[in-house]
C-alpha cells in the first residue's frame, strides 16, 4: 500500500470518525477551502460537543485506523468492506493534537479506532497516545477514549488514569441484534467492561483510613452508543436498553446513532436510513427518562407499535393522551406535575416553583421565566388564564403537528 502523507491520513480517518456519534457536533452548511478561499467546516476533523455548563467545546475526531479484523455487518470499516484504510503511529496523533491545540483549532481529542493485530495491541496504542500528551506534552485538554471491551482489564484501567471520558459502545439495542450483525462481538463482555469502569469510578469516591481520596478515573463518567434502524429494534426496546445501561452503569450518556446504509451491505440490513427525526424524538425521550420523571412505558404509549410519535415530541405526545390530568394551576400543582407540562423545562419549573413563594404567578409571568406558552397554554392556568375548552378540543394535535406536505410523484 502506498504511503499516506498525514493531511490525508487525517482526511480518511477524521471522515471514518463521523459515524461514532458519541460526541454531539452541530450541524452546518458543508463548505470547503480546500478549492479556494480561507476556512472550512469539513473535512478537519473537528467537531464540537458541549460541556455541562453549556459551553461549545471543539475536539479533534479521529479514529487511530479504520483498518478492523472485525467484520460487523453495519460498519463502514469492517473486514471486508472496500474502503481506503490508514493509520496513524501514536506520535502522529499526539503531534496532531498539540498542534491543533497550540493553534487554538481545539480543547481536546476523541480518539476511537478499528481493531487492528487484536484488541490489546489497539487499547495499548490508544493508552500509550493519551499516556503521552498527559505526562510527556503536558497536555491539560480533555480527551475522550473510546475503549475496546475485549482488550485486558489492566490496560483499559490505565486509560481512565488519563482519559476524562471513556466510552464502551453496546452498538444495537439487543443482544439477539448483536449476534445477528456482529457475532465476533460480546454482549456480555461489553457490559462487564462497563461494569468493571462504573466500579472503578465508583471506588475512586472512597477514602483511605488517612482520609486520602485514590487517583481519579474517568471524571467525565462513561458513556455508549446505540444505532438505530439497522435492526427492527422499536423506540421502546431501545429505550429500555438505555434505562438498564443507565441505572446498572451509571451512564453520563447514552447516544442514538441513526444506520446509514453502507456499500456492499448484506442484505439483512435496510436499503434506506431511517429518518433523522426519530433520532432526535430518542433524545428527546431520553431526556424525559433523566430529568422529568417520566418512564418508558409511559412515554412510548401513544402508539401501539412501541414507536415514538414523529410529528410532535414525546412530552406532548403524553400530554395529549392524558388531557383528564390537566389543565395544572401554576400557583398549586406540584414539581412533578409542572415537569410534565408540554412547553416548561426544568429551569423553568425551578424559576415557577421560585417565584410563587413570594407572589401569584400570571399568564405573562411565565414567558418571563422561560416557558413556551403557546406549547403550554392549553395544559395550565394561572392568574389571568384559563384554557377553557381548548384541552379538549378534538382538533389540538393539529395545533402542534407540521402541515401535510403534498407530495411529488418524481
Amino acid at each position: 500500500m502506498a504511503q499516506l502523507d498525514l493531511q490525508k491520513k487525517l482526511a480518511i480517518l477524521s471522515d471514518a470518525a463521523r459515524y461514532d456519534a458519541s460526541c454531539a457536533s452541530s450541524g452546518t452548511t458543508r463548505r470547503d477551502s480546500t478549492k479556494g478561499g480561507l476556512g472550512s467546516t469539513e473535512g478537519s476533523g473537528i467537531c464540537h460537543s458541549y460541556a455541562p455548563d453549556g459551553r461549545c467545546i471543539s475536539l479533534l475526531k479521529i479514529l487511530m485506523t479504520n483498518f478492523c479484523i472485525y467484520d460487523c455487518a453495519y460498519c463502514i470499516n469492517r473486514v471486508s468492506s472496500n474502503v481506503q484504510r490508514a493509520r496513524f503511529t501514536p506520535d502522529e496523533v499526539v503531534q496532531l493534537t498539540i498542534e491543533f491545540y497550540r493553534r487554538n483549532y481545539i480543547e481536546g481529542l476523541f480518539l476511537s479506532s478499528g481493531v487492528i493485530q487484536n484488541p490489546d495491541k489497539t487499547m495499548e496504542d490508544m493508552v500509550e497516545i493519551a499516556r503521552r500528551l498527559r505526562q510527556d506534552e503536558g497536555f491539560k485538554g480533555y480527551i475522550h477514549l473510546k475503549t475496546i471491551p475485549d482488550a485486558d482489564q489492566a490496560l483499559i484501567d490505565q486509560a481512565g488514569l488519563y482519559a476524562d471520558r471513556l466510552s464502551i459502545n453496546v452498538e444495537l439495542p439487543t443482544d439477539r441484534a448483536v449476534q445477528a450483525y456482529a457475532p465476533e462481538k460480546s454482549p456480555a463482555t461489553i457490559r462487564r467492561a462497563m461494569g468493571k469502569v462504573s466500579d472503578k469510578r465508583a471506588a475512586q469516591k472512597d477514602r483511605s483510613y488517612r482520609g486520602k481520596r485514590p487517583t481519579k478515573f474517568a471524571p467525565a463518567g462513561q458513556s455508549t452508543q446505540m444505532i438505530v434502524g439497522a435492526d427492527q429494534s422499536t423506540d421502546a426496546t431501545i429505550l429500555g436498553q438505555s434505562t438498564s445501561l443507565y441505572q446498572g452503569y451509571k451512564l453520563r450518556r447514552v447516544y442514538y446513532s441513526a444506520f446509514s446504509p453502507i456499500p456492499d451491505a448484506t442484505a439483512k440490513l435496510p436499503l434506506v436510513k431511517p429518518p433523522l427525526i426519530r433520532e432526535h424524538r430518542l433524545y428527546q425521550a431520553d431526556w424525559l427518562l433523566r430529568f422529568y420523571g417520566f418512564d418508558v412505558d409511559e412515554i412510548t404509549a401513544a402508539r401501539s407499535d412501541g414507536n415514538l410519535d414523529l410529528e410532535i415530541d414525546p412530552k406532548l405526545a403524553w400530554a395529549l393522551q392524558n388531557r383528564a390530568l390537566f389543565p395544572v394551576d401554576v400557583n398549586s400543582a406540584s414539581r412533578e406535575m409542572l415537569l410534565r407540562v408540554p412547553g416548561f423545562g426544568t429551569k423553568t419549573v425551578g424559576r415557577i416553583l421560585q417565584t410563587r413563594r413570594r407572589r401569584t404567578l400570571r399568564y405573562e409571568d411565565l414567558l418571563r421565566l422561560g416557558a413556551s406558552v403557546k406549547k403550554a397554554q392549553p395544559f395550565i392556568t394561572a392568574l389571568g388564564w384559563t384554557p377553557g375548552a381548548m384541552t379538549d378540543a378534538a382538533n389540538l394535535r393539529a395545533r402542534y403537528a407540521p402541515p401535510p406536505e403534498q407530495l411529488t410523484l418524481l
